[in-house]
């Protein structure tokens, strides 16, 4: 499904007048499809801070060039058990990535609520990884603005699952890049690297208006 056209945002995300030093570069907003596609295009994404919407933009960006993603002996052999599907259960993907019983969970109901909302749209999808007898075992889901996809959570049930997302999703990312906000040592792992913020503004403003991937449709 191609994406839909937006109503313009009253919101802008004006990269110069954000603080350099922080990630948290603007409060407040709203959660509308268009005000979110216009961070993204800019290079912000929402996350709550202690209960208000706020809007990110690190000030070391995590990204992760889709030919660059190191694939293991492990992940190999976990991908001949799995299958994978694309935007089929995108609520559930996002429900699992949502759960409040795992580390670190920041994902609250109105951020899950615009990303339905962004799904429906076209412009939000998912990879889902599913065991043998079809049961969804990891995710990833995020944006697809042009050729930038921004990762937003991944999640899995059984190991590798969300390894094997990602390999998934990188078969529909060449000549695009991956964001995936913030690197970890286990990101890392998988080839993503670090830019400063003007390197990553720099890169997704060419990308942002070409021309995106076909996502498959879903069964």
């Amino acid at each position: 499904m191609s994406p839909q056209p937006l109503e313009p945002s009253r919101w802008r995300f004006d990269a110069e007048a954000w603080p350099v030093d922080t990630d948290c570069v603007v409060m407040g907003g709203d959660l509308e499809p268009g005000t979110v596609i216009e961070a993204y295009r800019h290079g912000a994404f929402p996350m709550p801070l202690d209960g208000e919407l706020a809007w990110w933009s690190p000030v070391r960006r995590g990204i992760l060039h889709p030919d660059e993603l190191r694939v293991s002996r492990s992940m190999r052999r976990s991908a001949r058990s799995f299958a994978l599907t694309y935007d089929t259960d995108f609520a559930g993907v996002v429900r699992a990535c949502a759960d409040p019983s795992r580390p670190g969970a920041w994902i609250s109901p109105e951020i899950e609520a615009a990303y339905l909302r962004l799904h429906q749209l076209g412009w939000a999808h998912s990879v889902e990884t599913r065991a043998a007898d079809g049961t969804l075992v990891g995710g990833v889901y995020g944006l697809q603005v042009g050729r930038l996809f921004a990762g937003e959570s991944m999640f899995h049930h059984a190991r590798d699952a969300s390894k094997v997302a990602l390999m998934g999703l990188v078969e529909l990312q060449h000549g695009g890049l991956i964001d995936v906000q913030w690197n970890t040592s286990h990101l890392a792992s998988l080839g993503v690297v670090e830019v400063d913020r003007d390197e990553y503004l720099r890169r997704i403003a060419e990308l942002v208006d070409r021309p995106g991937p076909s996502w498959p449709n879903p069964d």
